[in-house]
């Protein structure tokens, strides 16, 4: 069974908002890393979307990039892709994957055909996922930046603390930090 990974950009009064982070070369290697170490990601609709709107032209060429971006656009584009959505079930994006019906059972069911392990980024997501007890590790790439708004980080609460461990703390030259944690159980 793969663990389930979640890895998220997040400035230090919490936003998770995608614009709020520093956007370099070293930070776009270190989520390409996180990509080739895994062997699927998984997303909500809202993410997906906002992913398919983007990418996969950077994967093709269509949009001008710098390397480090057209690097992780074009291993994304090659990798399994799944997303939850009540709402949508036609996701075209290559290698992309409807989880319908009980949340639990088909992200269990993921981990389990995914020795790997599965990449989740998704903040809505990642809550529901932690309040079914699903999410094993975190990543979080912190940024040197008060925002001052949202969205935040679990913004809509969990039922408990989670204690987590500390496996890395690695600085970047940005004066993000790649913070390392798995769920103490």
């Amino acid at each position: 069974m793969g663990l389930l990974t979640f890895a998220i950009n997040v400035t230090l009064d919490g936003c998770v908002d995608h614009l709020e982070g520093i956007v370099d070369d070293e930070t776009h290697a270190f989520f390409t890393r996180l990509l080739d170490e895994s062997g699927a990601m998984l997303w909500g609709r809202v993410t997906y979307e906002m992913m398919e709107s983007y990418w996969p032209a950077v994967a093709r060429g269509d949009e001008e990039a710098p390397p480090a971006m057209r690097e992780w656009a074009v291993r994304l584009e090659t990798k399994p892709k799944y997303v939850v959505s009540s709402t949508r079930k036609d996701f075209p994006w290559t290698n992309s994957h409807h989880i319908a019906g009980d949340l639990r059972m088909g992200v269990q069911k993921l981990k389990d055909a995914t020795p790997a392990g599965v990449l989740l980024g998704s903040t809505k997501l990642a809550t529901e996922l932690d309040r079914l007890d699903l999410i094993d590790e975190y990543k979080f790439l912190v940024h040197p930046r008060l925002t001052g708004h949202g969205p935040t980080l679990y913004q809509s609460g969990l039922p408990a603390t989670r204690r987590l461990d500390l496996l890395s703390a690695k600085p970047l030259r940005c004066g993000a930090v790649a913070m390392h944690y798995r769920r103490a159980r």
